[in-house]
């Protein structure tokens, strides 16, 4: 007799098998990141990206940069749960002040 599997779980086992699983956690990370930090810190942040298990962070506030990074551990336990597995395993958060251009005139 066979055995049924569900649609959630064939996908999950395909996407092991062919390498894809942590391209489809990486881009899941990146979608949930908005919902996790909230309104004022998804307006300050420049870019989210995940690239073989690591978040990257870029932000326009150096404050925002040091929260962040001094929270570092529990961000990524957030956004795993967010997400139901353990999709990042390290965080760098960059940027700051964008140094100002002067012009004379």
């Amino acid at each position: 007799m066979a055995q049924s599997v569900s649609i959630g779980d064939a996908l999950i086992t395909y996407l092991r098998e062919n390498g894809l699983e942590q391209s489809v956690l990486d881009v899941q990370i990146e979608e949930v990141w908005p919902k996790v930090m909230g309104d004022v810190v998804n307006q300050l942040t420049r870019k989210v990206e995940v690239k073989d298990g690591v978040l990257y962070v870029r932000v326009n506030s150096a404050a925002l940069k040091t929260q962040l990074f001094e929270n570092r551990f529990e961000l990524v336990r957030k956004l795993n749960e967010a997400v139901g597995a353990n999709a990042i395993r390290d965080c760098r958060i960059r940027g700051g002040c964008t140094p100002l251009t002067w012009s004379r005139r």
